[in-house]
């Protein structure tokens, strides 16, 4: 720990032995016998020099060893755990991240995507900059833990991931991509009929519902999956585009009320 001061020093030497990850504003009141304005002040040093991280006000991110030099900037997993859960929320990992990972983008997204419960907008920890999504608690599940060295980060399904792509469109500009990946997936026997239509009865909206279904039948799934689908649909002789960037202009399937513009 050669450069730091005596109080940072000692700062270190307890979060190792206490084999802390994260600090609170308090924590280091009684454990270094600091007063409220000198832990303000050794955290705020610490932070800025970039050997801890800035989580939120009062919540600090702690390497478990001082590299070398002394810079340290935590994964995306801690990140992103230590963030929502000090809240009392839930995440899954979205968009670009979600689509990399199971190979329909070769894109490496430089920002990591994520829905959740308690947070809205752009915030950037250490080196990790997280375009957080905002969403009802109903819209989060179907989802899987994936195990990486720094720590568990829940990941949506398969199915789930197509779905997004289908229904959150317009923040991901995915359509019509979507479809090739959905095809391709049902083909592969990657995904299953039965995985998309409880994603969809679940998670999508009419629109989504629609495209799905117009969709589904041109693979001629099983008709009693369609029907399930079709249950959930009102009878309205509107009709919406399979592709909403292109003109409205295409062969009409009234069964889903959509426009194969696509």
């Amino acid at each position: 720990m050669k450069g730091l001061g005596k109080i940072e020093t000692r700062f270190f030497a307890y979060i190792q032995m206490m084999e802390l990850k994260t600090v609170k504003t308090g924590d280091m009141q009684a454990a270094l016998n600091l007063s409220p304005e000198q832990e303000r002040q050794l955290l705020s040093r610490l932070s800025k020099a970039g050997m801890i991280t800035r989580v939120r006000r009062g919540l600090y991110l702690v390497p478990e060893e001082l590299p070398f030099g002394g810079l340290w900037t935590p994964d995306e997993a801690t990140v992103l755990n230590t963030l929502i859960s000090a809240q009392g929320g839930q995440y899954q990992i979205c968009g670009l991240n979600a689509f990399n990972y199971y190979g329909y983008d070769e894109q490496v997204p430089a920002r990591v995507y994520a829905y959740n419960n308690i947070i809205s907008g752009e915030r950037t920890i250490g080196a990790i900059t997280l375009n957080l999504v905002k969403v009802d608690k109903k819209r989060l599940g179907d989802t899987v833990r994936i195990k990486t060295r720094e720590g568990p980060i829940v990941y949506p399904t398969r199915a789930r991931a197509l779905l997004d792509a289908v229904y959150d469109w317009a923040r991901f500009d995915t359509l019509p991509r979507a479809y090739t990946w959905i095809r391709n997936d049902l083909r592969t026997g990657r995904v299953s009929a039965v995985a998309l239509v409880r994603c969809a009865l679940r998670f999508g909206d009419i629109g989504t519902i629609r495209r799905f279904g117009a969709l589904l039948e041109s693979e001629r799934i099983d008709e009693e999956l369609l029907g399930t689908l079709e249950k959930a649909l009102r009878p309205s002789s509107s009709l919406i585009p399979s592709n909403p960037r292109r003109p409205k202009r295409g062969k009409i399937n009234r069964r889903w009320g959509i426009i194969a513009n696509d």
